[in-house]
């Protein structure tokens, strides 16, 4: 069984990957600014805390957790994301860097503080969108988040050369439209192709057996436009 980290946890698909994992015995860390939801469900294989990824603060909660209570991790989920619809000339300074304070920033800080407690055989796997795609169809509004989860890519990729030979395996999957709060919130009215719960029994599986077959690798998670 696994230690699982999963940032993000508190709906949508962070939430339903949390119950997933726990049901199959793994220990799960479910981190989410909002932790009732995930307090509520009360199960025996997570613990959780309320966590703002770009508070340096609760990032040093969560390396005291990991050096006194699991000592290893063995994957980490890169799922929280902020996303803005907004138009470009309309969206503030201060906007565009909350957008990259948890897509960009969050994520290089949470992963900087376990990646030193994981093996070599560990796996990172970071929740990109097809937005961020260079090449594939882009929207007006989405111009702070699609290029947060762009870069989130290119990190991914850094990361893998990095780290090559003492591991962990990093990858990143860019996902397309799913049915979530977030998505609706951005979209009011737009239907998608997947649940979160389906999007995140994929993301279970990828993340346990991924890493024995990908590295720095970027895979386009979509059956559809976006």
């Amino acid at each position: 069984m696994a230690n699982i980290i999963i940032t993000g946890s508190s709906r949508g698909i962070g939430f339903e990957m949390a119950k997933l994992f726990a049901d199959e015995g793994h220990q799960v860390l479910a981190l989410s600014r909002n932790d009732a939801p995930i307090l509520a469900l009360n199960h025996q294989n997570i613990t959780t805390f309320p966590f703002d990824i770009s508070s340096q603060k609760d990032l040093d909660i969560v390396s005291d957790f990991i050096s006194s209570t699991w000592h290893q991790v063995d994957i980490l989920i890169n799922n929280a994301g902020k996303l803005l619809n907004k138009p470009f000339l309309e969206i503030s300074e201060k906007e565009f860097q909350e957008v990259y304070n948890v897509n960009v920033f969050g994520v290089a800080s949470i992963t900087k503080v376990v990646l030193p407690k994981m093996p070599k055989n560990g796996h990172v796997v970071t929740i990109s969108s097809m937005g961020g795609v260079q090449g594939s169809m882009k929207f007006p509004g989405l111009a702070a988040y699609s290029s947060s989860k762009a870069a989130v890519i290119t990190l991914t990729e850094l990361w893998a050369e990095e780290f090559k030979e003492t591991g962990p395996s990093f990858n990143v999957l860019a996902l397309g439209a799913v049915q979530t709060e977030m998505l609706e919130e951005a979209f009011p009215g737009y239907k998608a192709p997947n649940t979160a719960l389906e999007m995140a029994s994929y993301i279970k599986d990828f993340a346990l057996t991924g890493h024995k077959f990908y590295n720095g690798k970027l895979l386009q998670v979509s059956s559809s436009t976006p």
